[in-house]
């Protein structure tokens, strides 16, 4: 009786942290998109392989928010929230880059990380 007791135990333990095949997906395209602009980044910025690796987390961190913003926001709050959020971002990046390879970042991300454009009546 004891062991299927724990038995059940291990079982429905094993199914609630099992990953959800859905939310995975999000989950790896983030990666991916991480992995991409870590090494675009890197081209020019010549990461250590713990910068490298940190900064790839930063990114994938980083990721979501921006989608998030750009799906539910509109015309000037969207880009001054993308803005804001860009901020936040350098500054987490701040820590893990050199000086050198920070001011290099910020002039980098502005051609591989825009905001996007907002049109106008004039």
């Amino acid at each position: 009786m004891k062991h299927i007791v724990i038995l059940l135990a291990l079982f429905i333990g094993s199914t609630a942290v099992a990953q959800d095949p859905f939310l995975q997906k999000d989950s790896d395209d983030y990666e991916l998109r991480a992995d991409a602009l870590t090494e675009t980044y890197n081209a020019e910025l010549a990461l250590t392989s713990k910068q490298e690796l940190l900064f790839k987390k930063k990114v994938e961190e980083f990721l979501p928010r921006y989608d998030q913003i750009r799906q539910q926001y509109e015309g000037r709050n969207k880009l001054n929230k993308l803005l804001s959020l860009g901020e936040e971002e350098s500054a987490e990046m701040r820590n893990i880059l050199s000086q050198v390879q920070f001011e290099l970042y910020v002039r980098m991300k502005e051609k591989v990380q825009p905001l996007g454009n907002v049109k106008t009546d004039n």
